[in-house]
């Protein structure tokens, strides 16, 4: 036991080890409060006391929630040794974080954006006060749980941390050797004499390695058997990074760098996260300090991520899941450019069906006012053209064999790489069989999208008929009104109700050619029918058959194993019945790991293959039955607007035959040139069949005017979508 006047810990208690200072769990004597007590060595008195005080110095000047803060400054009871008592984490930092089989492949997105956002704060406050950490790394990250259940990450670990301005360099070199700057890796660990100097723009580097390795779980630079064994090849892969690029990795013996521009597809993070953060990685891991961004891009690029709302889509025919990163102030135009640039559907051809509904976003809607969404509640996004499918992508789950040589230090690393491979698989098959699940659920609402496009069309196929019985109705009426008047007054409209008849006639003729489509069309949505959705139903996984519990029941012995390993690995040598133990533990870890792999590749995969290729086949002639519904329904608007135009030459026919017929009974009962021997009683009978003419004409007029008032009221309607009672299928 060790103490100072207010605090004390055992030095069996420790929570890291450095070259100059232990850092060990203490309490506080008057409350028993747990603190992280750092207490230095001898080697650290070694040091120019400017050196000394540095640490004492920065951390006085700091107070923000994402940098672990400092207590107090006292002297060990004995040694006289300076301690440093600071805020505890008990959850460890971002490397053990890492560490976590469940992580090895990178961090969750939700997890990754916190860290984002903890780093991105604890680094503005530095600079805001005129400090440079020089040794981030995911070990210098700490980890503790908020009120509120979520982690928050400080930063910590001072001691290399000094004053700079902005413009201001400096030649000390400080560190870990995979997250350096390349200037200082070749001074500090290649031992290489240079004259350069370095600026805050250092940590930079060190932030974007550590964000590399958060978001992957691997280091982006990776010579062949690692950075500490090959520190040569290390030093040309940093140096020799193409602009543009992420990450550098040897895979071979003196084989060549594999450069990349993109996350690897293993990354938890999505392609809308991904878009937006690889440049990020790209511009703050440049070797060349002048091409590097500084401070002010980097906050500006990283926190215009952090402000983004999401918006989930799943592409229904491409069977693909997207976060959409939007600002809450960008319109549905932004929206659907976003939509694009991760599904390549232009923005024309896009179409958003949202719980069962066609959605419609007004060009000018804030993406705030859009639908709430999540994964398991998107919007679905169809295509107006044919697109291929793609699904899931992921990485291929290759289990390694298991050394038959009993080595402590073997079976634990190798149990490691197991059960980061079962952790990966267990989320793959649980995202496989939500895709799955998206798919039906978008197919079901498809399918009551089409079936009101199709009630549609049958209601405007109604209407159609109704206005081509009344247009021929009314072109009846004016052949008996011109018949009864000499047909040499009226010759050129006779000529226009002839060929108006004639045509309604034809187009009469044609909408029983369209009816046969329609059949067709009803016939797809009928039972046994090509645009079902049993199909759906029948293949592939589901959530009935608990694959994804079951991988877990075998990733949790797999975990058991894994973690008695660990025990094992740190005895560095068992007595001989935990050595038996160990065995007989390595043999079933070799048997759940088989068993694993095999339910994930048979049940979880290859069914979701087969559902893949039904459902590319469905959505093919899904997309052959809409466009015959889309033909279909313009073939009506055509019909429908030919009826209006020849409804017009008949309103016009109609005015200039009553003006001609209202002229010509006029001219008969007031003509004074009346043959004198005409008797009265011939006068008398001519007048009061010209009344009667009269009087039938205006009758005839009359009901012209009713179907023009019923052909107007049925555009209204047409127009308001007033009537919607209507067959249905």
């Amino acid at each position: 036991m060790q103490s100072t006047a207010n605090y004390l810990w055992l030095l069996s208690d420790i929570l890291g080890q450095g070259a100059t200072a232990n850092v060990y769990r203490g309490r506080q004597k008057k409350t028993g409060d747990l603190y992280a007590v750092k207490v230095f060595n001898n080697i650290s008195f070694l040091r120019p006391i400017d050196v000394q005080m540095r640490e004492f110095e920065v951390l006085k000047k700091l107070n923000h929630k994402n940098i672990v803060k400092l207590y107090a400054v006292e002297e060990e009871t004995t040694s006289r040794h300076k301690v440093l008592v600071m805020e505890y984490c008990p959850c460890g930092s971002l490397y053990t974080v890492l560490e976590e089989p469940a992580n090895a492949f990178g961090l969750p997105e939700s997890e990754f954006l916190i860290v984002l956002q903890d780093v991105v704060a604890g680094m503005n406050h530095l600079r805001e006060n005129g400090i440079v950490h020089r040794d981030i790394k995911p070990g210098n990250i700490m980890r503790v749980i908020g009120e509120d259940g979520r982690s928050i990450y400080k930063l910590t670990d001072f001691g290399a941390a000094r004053e700079l301005d902005d413009d201001e360099q400096f030649v000390s070199l400080y560190g870990t050797e995979e997250y350096l700057h390349p200037d200082m890796y070749e001074r500090a660990v290649l031992r290489k004499d240079h004259q350069k100097k370095y600026g805050a723009t250092v940590d930079l580097w060190s932030i974007g390695v550590t964000f590399y390795h958060a978001a992957t779980g691997s280091l982006p630079f990776r010579p062949y058997e690692g950075p500490r064994r090959n520190k040569e090849m290390m030093y040309k892969i940093i140096t020799e990074k193409p602009s543009g690029a992420v990450s550098g990795v040897q895979r071979t013996e003196n084989g060549p760098i594999e450069w990349t521009r993109e996350l690897p597809i293993s990354c938890s993070l999505s392609k809308g996260l991904q878009n937006l953060l690889t440049p990020v990685l790209a511009n703050i891991l440049e070797a060349d300090q002048d091409k590097c961004w500084g401070f002010d891009q980097f906050f500006a690029e990283t926190n215009d991520i952090l402000h983004r709302i999401v918006i989930h889509v799943f592409s229904l025919q491409q069977m693909t899941l997207h976060k959409v990163y939007i600002h809450s102030y960008n319109t549905t135009t932004v929206f659907h450019d976003l939509v694009y640039r991760q599904t390549k559907i232009t923005p024309q051809n896009q179409e958003l069906i949202y719980e069962g509904h066609r959605l419609v976003l007004e060009p000018n809607k804030l993406a705030q006012h859009f639908p709430k969404t999540s994964e398991e509640n998107p919007i679905i996004l169809m295509s107006k053209e044919l697109v291929d499918t793609v699904g899931l992508v992921f990485e291929e789950i290759l289990i390694p064999k298991l050394n038959p040589r009993y080595d402590l230090d073997l079976d634990a690393s190798n149990s490691k790489i197991i059960t980061g491979l079962i952790c990966y698989a267990c989320e793959v098959a649980s995202n496989l069989l939500l895709y799955q699940e998206l798919s039906r659920r978008g197919i079901r609402w498809l399918i009551e999208v089409l079936k009101e496009d199709y009630s549609e069309l049958i209601h405007k196929k109604k209407e159609v008929i109704l206005l081509l019985n009344l247009c021929s109705g009314n072109a009846e009426k004016l052949a008996r009104m011109q018949s009864t008047v000499p047909s040499n007054l009226i010759a050129s409209e006779t000529e226009d109700i002839s060929e108006i008849s004639s045509k309604l006639k034809l187009l009469s003729s044609s909408l029983d050619a369209v009816e046969g489509s329609l059949q067709e069309i009803k016939a797809k949505f009928s039972l046994g029918g090509s645009v079902i959705d049993t199909w759906a139903n029948r293949e592939g996984s589901h959530p009935e058959d608990r694959h994804v519990e079951k991988l877990q029941v075998l990733l949790d012995l797999i975990k058991s194993i894994y973690q008695q390993f660990k025990k094992d690995k740190s005895e560095r040598r068992l007595p001989y019945n935990e050595e038996q133990i160990h065995k007989f533990d390595k043999q079933k870890l070799g048997i759940y790991a088989a068993k694993a792999a095999t339910l994930f590749r048979d049940e979880c995969v290859k069914k979701y293959n087969v559902f893949l290729v039904m459902m590319e086949d469905w959505m093919r002639k899904m997309l052959y039955s809409r466009k015959m519904l889309l033909t279909v329904t313009s073939q009506f608007m055509d019909i429908e607007q030919e009826v209006s135009i020849y409804q017009t030459r008949i309103n016009k026919v109609q005015d200039t035959l009553w003006q001609k017929t209202l002229l010509f009974a006029s001219s008969m009962m007031t003509n004074s040139i009346t043959p004198i021997y005409t008797s009265p009683n011939t006068l008398v009978e001519m007048t009061v069949g010209m009344r009667k003419l009269k009087e039938e004409m205006e009758g005839v007029v009359k009901e012209l005017a009713e179907n023009n008032n019923l052909l107007e009221r049925f555009g209204a309607l047409t127009v308001d979508g007033g009537i919607r009672n209507f067959d249905c299928i």
